[in-house]
């Protein structure tokens, strides 16, 4: 038993469960005293978000759907404005990891409780951390103030995932377990919160991938998104993450797609360095080694692997590098160094499995 551990054990609301999203949202505005909404949604999400918001009535003042990925600087702006103009007391997003974080955008400027129904498995409606793209760069922050105080998880709105999405986008959220794992002051209740998380999207992505109506395994994905939020919360931000945050924001590549990319070759790199956090991962996923499991999962999920077939170029991956070699990486649990980061981007680059050449 441990004898003394800390961590930040966040506050804020969950309500969990298939259809949550059709009948909950009335009574959480209720609770938070909400009146003048903004509803944020994509243009694509845009119907749905309205007819789960249509029980609020006259409440929800105006609609934002100028949701971009890695939320721009001129998006975050525009979604400030939007919220100054109708006077919102509130702000309701509904989507993915993008929607999430334009709320939170909002909220770092305006003192304003975000309430979130995410459609993605994201897991960044978990965390006090934010994040803006300015040009190439892409900053990122921890703020209390941009916490969702009330998330409603409802797996039916994931149904609508195609496979490739929702292949992606569970292994963003596994990564945050894995990273989690392998943070150097991770306590024991963060560190059972990613370890569940690995299990169950484990077992539930080939399934909901397979049958994307299987609300079983929709449910499953969602609950380990879910922890994955709550672990990388509790943590932070580390080698793996800082990658992707680079090559998403200087160079316009999808978030979870890239996620997907480098996430075998950082565990392939870090895992001799961290011996007890890649043998949980591998116990997680059944097999003898984290690399092995990570990249055979992602085989049997049909999932991309190559950041060229997402558009990088030869080109871009010293330029990369460059960007990398900037930022630090004192928790990792190995050193970091430029031929380092070349090996994982180049792995990643071509879609290699970890130890090809």
């Amino acid at each position: 038993m441990p004898v003394s551990f800390s961590y930040d054990a966040l506050p804020g609301r969950v309500v969990f469960g298939a259809g949550a999203a059709r009948h909950a949202l009335p009574d959480q505005m209720d609770h938070l005293g909400a009146r003048n909404i903004l509803l944020l949604a994509t243009e694509h999400e845009r119907p749905m978000a309205e007819e789960l918001a249509a029980p609020l009535g006259e409440r929800v003042a105006g609609i934002f759907t100028g949701v971009r990925p890695h939320v721009p600087v001129d998006v975050a702006a525009a979604a400030v404005a939007a919220a100054k103009d109708i006077r919102a007391d509130c702000v309701l997003a509904i989507g993915g990891g993008s929607t999430t974080g334009t709320a939170k955008a909002i909220a770092l400027d305006l003192p304003l409780p975000i309430v979130v129904v995410p459609t993605t498995y994201a897991g960044s409606e978990m965390t006090p951390v934010w994040g803006l793209t300015d040009g190439e760069k892409k900053t990122t922050g921890r703020n209390p103030a941009v916490l969702p105080r009330v998330v409603v998880y409802d797996p039916e709105l994931t149904f609508s995932l195609p496979p490739s999405l929702t292949a992606t986008s569970g292994v963003n959220a596994l990564a945050h377990c894995v990273e989690a794992l392998w943070f150097p002051h991770i306590g024991p209740i963060p560190r059972l919160t990613a370890e569940e998380g690995v299990l169950a999207l484990g077992r539930a992505l080939p399934a909901a991938v397979r049958d994307g109506a299987d609300v079983a395994a929709r449910s499953d994905a969602l609950y380990g998104a879910h922890l994955a939020g709550m672990a990388f919360a509790a943590t932070g931000s580390g080698l793996h993450h800082k990658i992707c945050h680079v090559l998403g924001g200087a160079f316009d590549l999808p978030h979870a797609e890239v996620h997907t990319a480098v996430l075998p070759h950082v565990v392939a790199f870090n895992e001799p360095a961290a011996v007890d956090a890649s043998a949980r991962i591998a116990a997680a996923l059944g097999a003898r080694t984290a690399a092995e499991g990570i990249a055979g999962l992602i085989d049997r999920i049909g999932a991309s692997t190559s950041l060229a077939a997402l558009g990088m170029q030869a080109t871009q991956v010293e330029h990369a590098v460059d960007l990398l070699m900037a930022k630090r990486y004192d928790e990792n649990p190995r050193a970091v160094d430029e031929t380092a980061l070349r090996l994982i981007l180049d792995g990643a680059y071509h879609g290699r499995r970890p130890g090809q050449g």
